[in-house]
């Protein structure tokens, strides 16, 4: 007997395929297509299974329903159906179910379909999202199928219901797994091969903004976010029909298809260049789709954790009547961290009186208090940091000292320099910066595109210096190493050959541009010109020979503290290439212990030519 569901998956496929001049067009269409093809299916399917069984299927007590992307009508090429056979307990018996279950999964498993299922009664419904928090949020879109309409709405109903009750003790749980999955898969707007799907900014974050939504505890974000929504959908898609499997990872094989299906390749440019030119458009716009899903996410679960602290009184209702008191309720406690820049509830936001539209420096005073205490900026905060009048030639000492500042926040850097990007900063501070923003990286080893493993680079850069003195730069030195760190890469530009030339070249005017003395700019241009160097050195030369060490020393002027930030900024570098652990995107690149004895090896032969040559002017 021909099943309802033969060929599904197929006609999946055709129905997401590109149009004829290969650019996928009306994705959300396609989506809905999809969606409707398979419940029409599925609903033929149950038709189908019922008559199978040699028992009756009582109209009442049982059903099918459709959770997941399915029943938010997202569905992909090559999706996953997620099906729950649900029941009352009392319908049909557990052997019954088994046999009916079996009518419905196997059809689906022969004609090649990736299947999540699962049968269980309303309570176990109830159960499972109630401990379960994927299941919770899965739950809050519910598709009946065929069967029992009104049980699957009624437990939907109730599983909603039970949610916004319990909303409130859970919100800590549903932030934790939004910062676990942060850790584990990045961002989405600064990996050169992202999960479209779990990284922060991806599909995985609608879910939550949704179910921070139906918690009643936020409103759900609209406009640019929704556009940005079915865009992302839409990548998804491509990388489906690239791959011709369910997967959510942007491989770099699959990136330039992927670019020509979106409508990213430029039919007038030569073939190779074309494919290039398209993969940097189509990073350059997952980038700008990332950042304003998670910029709608942090923000939807910032307002829902000040609702929750709004909610808990700060005072008794007869403190009011308190002579004290005045009748007033208590005012909102600010703690000034910086002028202008407090702590509020956990965050940083813009103490009272602070005005953005005439304070240029305040952008800088936010992140360094975002940094130096640990702390997220408040997205409405951000949102006026816009506001302020930033003009990339204006600097004085106190800005610079500023900015100085937030280069040392080490770890808390990435975070903090993420958000004041997702409001356009740090392009108003350096606009050569906006050249590298959000550019994938050409070389395989990169894990993260080219701006953000620029920062990645300076949070790795300390103070202390790698000398078996073990003492630390001075002001000056340890500036100038971090600007190097920043800029390492800013010559990273199509059509360039040699970046760290061409970074050098831009060194010098950004620097002095932002009045930074000449002995910093002259040193921070000659880390960057030559941050590659002690690498090739130590991978092609011999570090015993005493021509290559007096070679490598001329290269730093014979200066050991210029080497002491060579191998700093050496070693940063390395350590921050290729993929994290566990990952199997990528061979693990990077700061390795056969890769850090060789660079140590000739940093030692070059110390010591330095030595030798100190010694000899005596």
């Amino acid at each position: 007997m021909t099943s309802a569901v033969d060929g599904l998956r197929r006609r999946f496929l055709e129905l997401g395929a590109p149009d004829a001049d290969g650019v996928l067009r009306d994705g959300a269409a396609k989506r809905a297509a999809r969606t409707e093809l398979a419940m029409t299916a599925l609903a033929e399917l149950w038709r189908q299974a019922v008559e199978a069984v040699p028992f009756a299927v009582p109209d009442g007590g049982v059903g099918l329903a459709a959770v997941g992307s399915l029943a938010r009508g997202q569905i992909g090429p090559c999706s996953d159906l997620d099906l729950v056979l649900m029941h009352d307990g009392h319908a049909l018996s557990e052997a019954q179910l088994g046999e009916l279950a079996n009518r419905l999964w196997y059809p689906l498993w022969d004609s090649g379909l990736d299947l999540d299922h699962s049968v269980r009664s309303r309570a176990q419904c109830e159960a499972v999202t109630d401990h379960d928090l994927p299941a919770a949020t899965g739950w809050l879109d519910v598709r009946p199928v065929a069967g029992d309409r009104r049980l699957i709405e009624d437990t939907a109903s109730s599983i909603l219901a039970r949610w916004r009750r319990a909303a409130r003790k859970r919100l800590p749980e549903l932030l934790a797994s939004a910062e676990s999955r942060l850790r584990e898969f990045g961002r989405l707007a600064y990996l050169n091969q992202p999960d479209v799907k779990e990284a922060r900014g991806g599909l995985r974050d609608t879910v939550l903004v949704a179910a921070l939504a139906a918690s009643w505890l936020a409103d759900r974000p609209h406009g640019r976010y929704d556009e940005a929504v079915e865009r992302l959908l839409d990548v998804r898609d491509c990388i489906h029909l690239a791959a011709n499997k369910d997967t959510n990872l942007l491989l770099a094989p699959y990136q330039p298809k992927v670019a020509a299906m979106l409508g990213l390749a430029d039919p007038t440019l030569p073939p190779g260049e074309r494919e290039a030119a398209s993969v940097d458009d189509l990073m350059t716009m997952l980038a700008r789709l990332g950042r304003t899903i998670a910029f709608s996410y942090d923000s939807t679960a910032s307002r829902a954790e000040h609702s929750l602290t709004h909610e808990r009184p700060r005072f008794a209702f007869f403190q009011m009547f308190h002579p004290r008191a005045g009748g007033r309720r208590e005012a909102p406690k600010f703690d000034v961290l910086e002028p202008g820049v407090a702590r509020h509830e956990g965050e940083i936001v813009l103490a009272p009186g602070a005005d953005p539209a005439s304070d240029a420096t305040l952008p800088l005073r936010v992140a360094v208090a975002a940094g130096e205490h640990s702390l997220p900026i408040n997205p409405a905060t951000l949102a006026h940091l816009r506001d302020c009048p930033i003009r990339d030639n204006v600097w004085d000492d106190a800005s610079r000292a500023w900015f100085l500042r937030l280069l040392a926040c080490g770890a808390e850097l990435p975070q903090v320099w993420e958000e004041i990007d997702v409001v356009g900063i740090p392009g108003r501070w350096m606009p050569e910066w906006l050249g590298v923003r959000n550019r994938p990286s050409a070389s395989a080893a990169h894990r993260y595109t080219i701006d953000q493993h620029m920062v990645q680079v300076v949070s790795k850069l300390g103070r202390r210096r790698p000398g078996a003195d073990g003492g630390a730069y001075d002001d000056d030195h340890y500036a100038a190493l971090l600007l190097a760190g920043l800029l390492h890469d800013i010559g990273k530009r199509p059509g360039v050959a040699d970046h760290a030339a061409e970074g050098a070249r831009h060194v010098p005017a950004i620097l002095r541009r932002m009045g930074f003395d000449e002995h910093i700019v002259h040193m921070a241009t000659l880390l960057v010109r030559e941050h590659l160097v002690l690498s090739e050195y130590a991978t092609g030369r011999d570090p015993n020979a005493p021509a290559v060490a007096d070679e490598l020393a001329d290269r730093v002027e014979g200066d050991p503290l210029l080497l002491d930030m060579l191998f700093d900024l050496t070693r940063a570098d390395g350590s921050s290439l290729g993929a994290t652990a566990g990952e199997a995107i990528t061979k693990r690149y990077g700061w390795s212990s056969w890769r850090e004895a060789t660079v140590r090896a000739m940093y030692a032969a070059a110390s010591a030519s330095i030595g030798r040559r100190a010694r000899a002017a005596r």
